[in-house]
């Protein structure tokens, strides 16, 4: 059985479906999400260095592991166009078994320092 406290739900917006694309195929085919969601059409209001903002964004909810969250941080660092891009980390409390164990068996685990040598 798969402990729920072991999953992640990220969220991530972006200003593109590109970019929202490009980062969830990235995420995927380096084994650091098990599935990504794009929502379209978010809409956000937000207050960016003393002005309120407002955009039409691109919603990415990633599902991953625990072990993998700090690198696939990194990532979407890596690959997003602002400068503080939103990527917030929600703990997953339960889930279905089987969708559990698809995403520890999709996912690749974090390699260590000693896996580089």
């Amino acid at each position: 059985m798969e402990n729920a406290s072991d999953f992640r739900l990220v969220i991530v917006t972006t200003n593109s479906y590109d970019n929202a694309q490009q980062i969830a195929r990235i995420l995927l085919s380096e084994g650091l999400a098990a599935c990504c969601n794009l929502l379209l059409g978010a809409y956000s209001m937000y207050t960016w260095k003393g002005h309120v903002e407002e955009a039409l964004e691109v919603m990415i909810f990633i599902k991953t592991t625990y072990q993998n969250v700090e690198m696939l941080e990194q990532r979407v660092k890596e690959l997003h166009p602002y400068e503080v891009p939103e990527i917030i980390t929600v703990p997953i409390e339960s889930g279905s078994e089987p969708y559990l164990r698809w995403i520890a068996k999709t996912v690749s685990p974090p390699m260590s320092d000693s896996d580089e040598e």
